[in-house]
């Protein structure tokens, strides 16, 4: 299949015209500039090169006065300067250049407006020569991916203007010559470890550094063939690339300017266009989201509390519980020290599982419990709300099932549905025996349990000519046997990138509606740089915490789908995703509105329930020293003995009597509770559109 492109879209436009409208003002036609390189190599020979570098013609006076206006256009707040970044090269010479930001959310087509700007710059001022800087292998695989399939497209819009693109391989350093000399657009993509070390000049160094940065055999640095050309800049993701280091290291390459795209920027230079998350999802450029909140039945226990150990004193009795905690970054399980009177939902941050009644009433060390106002006891040892098996099964279950019944529905319109389950140990999808075979973990096998379950069902008999084995696969890293592995989430790792790589590659056969594999399994996550138009669930298989946020998360599935001929879909009920979370929505939704605040994204007003109101009652110390209070203390403060006399027989007889009045005891009970969310201005409004309880089997 070929996924097509509508070069229509105003809000794309209207993105691309913010960075063009920048050099307003700059001849259309530049005259050819010389690039000279020459040095006396050990040999004694001389290098004399010419070559095509860009030239700006505009003050920085004309560069503001164009900036503000663009600013003004877009309702966003006027620069007062260039902001430009300045540090000094490897000679020590200072590089100065100005920075401009395009912020626009995740699914949107933030590649597709930076190539297609690189074109537009191309066609109004004559610019040549474009560096896009990434901070991953993953990433640079995914713009890889979109200039060879924008490729077409770009041809047809501008008459064939020749465009030359490659990626940065150390092994081939000659190709920047190659960069250097062209008379078409040349585009260069480079990760920015390829160059963020930098040797120096000495031979004691040599090797230690970037390729690009040591001095070769001529005299010349390769990354000279760059500096020389005063290429345009493309940062993608630069969040990811505020170090000092790395950002002296795009200061190297002497940009004429840099432009920096990305969703969540953490540093927003100059802002010329933005696309906040309300925004796209007012306008139905991303897909709306629901959630599928998969608890325990009884909705108060879901919330985790694992009693860790108990201090008691003559003077007072301290507990240490282990409960989740809402911070900047996400949701974390920490240990903290409780008394009487606490009350979790204030200690967790406003995490809603604790809302209820989870005020401790009672610490009992003797007998190894905590009680709470909502007559909840947690035992030490048994921990309440932990995740089970039970759970995760059930939230395979719950993603297999909705995924079949959206592909009965968009099947005949062909719309190719994929699911995605981000999980916390590979070993969990697949193991290795004591030889070094492959084995299924307990994921692949629940997994495929519940796909024969739904095969088997009449409805869904002729869905799929393909078996449950064929239907999923893990992409994850791989040790130097072959093995799979667990990835981390706060470093990279080649095998990390070669994983990540390989899902990038293959975005048209998993969107052909005739490739089996349908359901992607993927450690921790799959990081910035990888989504697919098709991806309509998102299972959460991880119990400990993540530090990818929810809208990282969430960002993998919002790109509006595709049919089979490569046609974007815009029809709002068909672009819905389904986040299958063991968490309650409102949980979820309180997380994702926190994020979206801490983004710098304001709401009129908060959707979200408040907390119900409260008396606190605070003990006042100078009262301990009134009479009133000695005379109460000693009317109060005597002990009590007294004896208890009784019939064993009897209190048998009156205990079994109890027991036989007791409640039946149940199975274990999920209950299954069906969200959907409204994002707007006015934050993330929650509403319920089912629930549905299952009764857990076998335990």
């Amino acid at each position: 299949m070929k996924i097509q492109f509508d070069a229509t879209q105003e809000y794309q436009l209207d993105a691309i015209r913010a960075v063009t409208d920048l050099f307003d003002g700059q001849p259309l036609k530049q005259e050819d500039s010389e690039i000279n390189l020459s040095g006396e190599a050990q040999a004694g020979m001389f290098l004399s090169e010419e070559g095509l570098a860009n030239r700006l013609l505009l003050d920085e006076e004309q560069i503001l006065d164009n900036l503000r206006k663009i600013q003004e256009t877009n309702g966003l707040t006027l620069s007062e300067q260039l902001e430009p970044l300045e540090f000094a090269d490897t000679e020590g010479n200072p590089v100065c250049f100005p920075n401009f930001t395009v912020e626009m959310e995740t699914g949107t087509g933030k590649t597709y407006v930076y190539l297609r700007s690189v074109y537009e710059l191309n066609r109004l001022y004559g610019f040549k020569k474009f560096v896009i800087v990434v901070p991953s292998v993953a990433i640079r695989e995914g713009v890889l991916k979109n200039l060879q399939i924008t490729h077409e497209h770009f041809q047809t819009i501008y008459h064939r203007e020749p465009c030359l693109f490659t990626v940065y391989d150390s092994a081939k350093v000659n190709q920047l010559r190659g960069f250097a000399l062209s008379n078409a657009i040349q585009i260069l993509v480079i990760n920015i470890d390829a160059f963020s070390k930098d040797s120096g000049d000495s031979t004691e160094k040599k090797g230690k550094g970037n390729v690009i940065n040591q001095t070769r055999e001529t005299g010349n640095k390769p990354i000279e063939f760059i500096q020389k050309t005063r290429p345009i800049v493309i940062v993608d993701e630069p969040q990811n690339m505020e170090t000092d280091i790395r950002k002296q290291a795009i200061a190297r390459l002497h940009p004429l300017c840099t432009l920096r795209y990305s969703a969540t920027p953490r540093n927003a230079y100059n802002v010329v266009y933005k696309l906040d998350p309300v925004k796209a999802f007012e306008l139905g450029l991303v897909k709306q989201i629901g959630v599928l909140s998969v608890l325990e039945g009884n909705t108060a226990n879901q919330a985790y509390i694992k009693v860790e150990g108990f201090r008691a004193s003559t003077r007072s009795v301290s507990a240490r519980l282990t409960i989740w905690v809402n911070l900047s970054n996400g949701a974390a399980k920490k240990t903290l020290t409780v008394k009487n009177g606490d009350d979790l939902f204030k200690l967790s941050n406003g995490r809603d599982s604790y809302r209820e009644g989870f005020i401790i009433n009672a610490i009992a060390p003797s007998e190894g419990y905590i009680e709470f106002a909502n007559d909840i006891r947690v035992y030490q040892g048994k921990p309440q709300g932990a995740l089970t098996d039970e759970i995760l099964k059930q939230q395979i279950d719950d993603t297999v099932r909705r995924h079949i019944e959206k592909e009965v529905k968009y099947q005949p319109l062909g719309i190719k549905v994929l699911s995605v389950f981000f999980i916390d140990k590979v070993a969990n999808y697949r193991d290795y025996d004591e030889q070094g075979n492959p084995i299924k973990g307990k994921y692949s096998l629940w997994f495929e349990a519940a796909f024969n379950k739904y095969q088997e069902r009449p409805e869904y008999a002729e869905l799929y000519p393909f078996t449950a084995e064929s239907a999923h696969n893990g992409y994850f890293s791989q040790d130097k046997k072959g093995r799979f592995k667990d990835s981390s989430e706060t470093r990279t790792s080649q095998d990390d990138n070669d994983a990540y790589a390989l899902i990038m590659q293959e975005k048209e056969r998993l969107l052909d509606p005739d490739e089996p594999l349908r359901f992607i399994f993927s450690h921790s996550a799959l990081r910035e740089g990888w989504d697919n138009p098709n991806v309509f669930q998102i299972c959460t298989l991880n119990e400990t915490a993540s530090e990818m946020k929810k809208r990282q998360e969430i960002g993998r599935g919002l790109r509006l789908a595709v049919n089979r001929l490569g046609i974007r879909i815009t029809d709002r009920p068909i672009n819905h995703l389904t986040i299958i979370a063991n968490e309650s929505y409102q949980d979820y939704a309180a997380s994702l509105q926190t994020e979206f605040e801490d983004a710098g994204i304001a709401f009129a007003k908060k959707t979200l329930k408040n907390e119900r109101d409260k008396v606190t009652v605070r003990l006042i110390e100078e009262n301990l020293e009134r009479e009133w209070f000695m005379a109460l203390w000693e009317r109060i403060k005597a002990r009590t003995r007294y004896q208890v006399h009784y019939d064993t027989q009897k209190l048998i007889e009156s205990a079994a009597g109890q027991v036989k009045k007791l409640p039946e005891i149940n199975r274990p009970k999920l209950t299954v509770i069906r969200s959907q969310f409204d994002i707007s201005n006015k934050g993330i409004a929650t509403t319920e559109t089912g629930r549905r309880t299952v009764e857990v089997v076998g335990v």
